[in-house]
This record gives C-alpha cells, sequence and structure tokens, in this order.
C-alpha cells in the first residue's frame, strides 16, 4: 500500500533535527539504525523528510544523543492533517461563516455524513491514505458538524441530487442509516434539506457541486471542489454566477416536506 506525503516539509525538518543532534553527539547513522531496529537506508530516508520520523527513531535518538526531550517534541508537527491541503482554506471559512449553502451530486454532503459513511469513503480514496490519516481526516470532518448544533442562528441549506442518495456506498445497510440520519439532522430548525430527484432535469445542476457562504463581514464566497482540486472564489462575479445557479437548482428541487417523504422512503426501500 503506497502512503501519501503528508506535511513533507514537517518531515524534512524533524529529520533534520535527528540528523543535526545525532552528529553533535558523535553518533553514527549505523549505530543509530541499529539501536531503533531500522536498516540504514530507513534511517537515512526519515533524515532526509522523504520518510516520516517515527515514534521509534524519534524516543531512541532522544535518548543516544542525550536530546532531553527536545526530539520528541517533534511528534506534535508530525501527525497528520486532518483536512486535505486544497481544502483547508475552506475549511477555516466554513468554520466562521454565518450563512451556509450547498448543493452536492455524488456524495452526501460532509457536514450530514454519518461516521461510518465518512470513514468508508475516506478510507478508500485512492491513491490509499495510511491509518493514521483515515482516523485524522474522519475526526476532522466529524468536528466539522459540530456547528450544525453549535451555531442553532446559522441557517444550512442543503441541496442534494438523488445520484448521491441512490449510491451504495458501504451497502445497504450503511445507506439506510446514512439516510434515517438525514431525516434526524434535518430536523434542527436551523437545517434545510431537499432533494433533486434525477426526474427533473435541472440544466443549472449539470455543471457539478458548490457551496456558498457569507462571512461575518457579509463577504459572499464559493467553493468549487473537483479531483483532488478545490477553489475558494470571493471574485463578486463569479460568486454571482454561482448564487444564480445554485438558486435554480433550489428552485428545481423537491421542497422541503416533499424531500423528507422521498429520504422516508428511500430508507424504507434498503
Amino acid at each position: 500500500m503506497s502512503t501519501p506525503k503528508q506535511n513533507p516539509m514537517a518531515w524534512k525538518y524533524c529529520g533534520d533535527q535527528v540528523r543535526r543532534w545525532r552528529e553533535q553527539a558523535g553518533v553514527t547513522r549505523e549505530q543509530l539504525s541499529t539501536a531503533a531496529n531500522y536498516d540504514i537506508e530507513s534511517v537515512r530516508s526519515m533524515e532526509a523528510g522523504r520518510r516520516k520520523p517515527s515514534l521509534k527513531l524519534l524516543s531512541v535518538a532522544d535518548e543516544l544523543c542525550n536530546a532531553r526531550g527536545m526530539l520528541l517534541g517533534a511528534l506534535d508537527y508530525l501527525k497528520p492533517e486532518k483536512f486535505s491541503s486544497y481544502s483547508r482554506g475552506y475549511t477555516q471559512a466554513e468554520s466562521e461563516a454565518i450563512a451556509f449553502h450547498a448543493y452536492s451530486t455524488l456524495l452526501i454532503p460532509g457536514l450530514l455524513q454519518t461516521e461510518e459513511y465518512a470513514r468508508e469513503t475516506i478510507s478508500n480514496s485512492y491513491p490509499p491514505l495510511d491509518d493514521e490519516t483515515v482516523v485524522a481526516r474522519v475526526s476532522g470532518r466529524m468536528q466539522r458538524q459540530e456547528r450544525l448544533r453549535n451555531k442553532p442562528t446559522v441557517l444550512h441549506g442543503f441541496v442534494i441530487h438523488e445520484a448521491a442518495l441512490m449510491a451504495a456506498i458501504g451497502g445497504p445497510g450503511l445507506m439506510k442509516r446514512q439516510l434515517n440520519h438525514l431525516l434526524e439532522v434535518g430536523q434542527l430548525r436551523n437545517v434545510s434539506i431537499q432533494v433533486l430527484p434525477l426526474d427533473r432535469v435541472a440544466y443549472a445542476a449539470l455543471n457539478g457541486p458548490m457551496i456558498l457562504l457569507e462571512t461575518p463581514d457579509h463577504e459572499q464566497l464559493a467553493y468549487v471542489e473537483g479531483q483532488n482540486t478545490g477553489v475558494l472564489y470571493s471574485d463578486p462575479e463569479r460568486v454571482n454566477l454561482l448564487a444564480q445557479r445554485h438558486g435554480m437548482i433550489r428552485m428545481q428541487a423537491l421542497s422541503v416536506e416533499e424531500s423528507k417523504s422521498f429520504l422516508r422512503r428511500a430508507a424504507e426501500g434498503l
């Protein structure tokens, strides 16, 4: 299984610190590799930042070099990020937003996912993520959802295409629980969920998913995400274009009450 690099600059810095402490203490790379029970090429890769320095290596190096915890202090900087690099600007804007509207096409929106749905989609990312990163990403997604209940005065509007509801993510049981979760969250007074059925040809919806945000300073933002890319727009012309499309999509979607009935029938059919 290939493991994508997380925080490569942190890896490089921490590995360089191991090398500097080792050389200052007069410890050879061979001695460190033997003490840590790693082959010398693995230690060389960790010192160069090509591979994440492990807890074991840091612990052994800290003791051998008499670093007195200085090397172990690097652990906090080696933890995987909870969010992908291209979405961090968006997640910060989302956490501060005073209004939120989203249109989703193929997946349940992150703010509405159950933990098992989130784990299923994240753990099956390609290229594969290591277990530690999967745990961090799932945790980050669950933490984002706290705003739904912690900010009861902030409206969260969701339009979900039927294709996302019909996708067999993790099998019928998981999807049934996910649909029931949508019904539960939809009862919050600051959350509205609408379904765009397949039999309603909404041409504005064919351009893909989008999210519209309003900042505390009343600036309008739009976020569009694709294959390992995400763009947060603040340009008024671009944001206005996406807002118009979103407005048309909402008009063509089922009402909130009709959507509840649709979700209920879909859940019962699984």
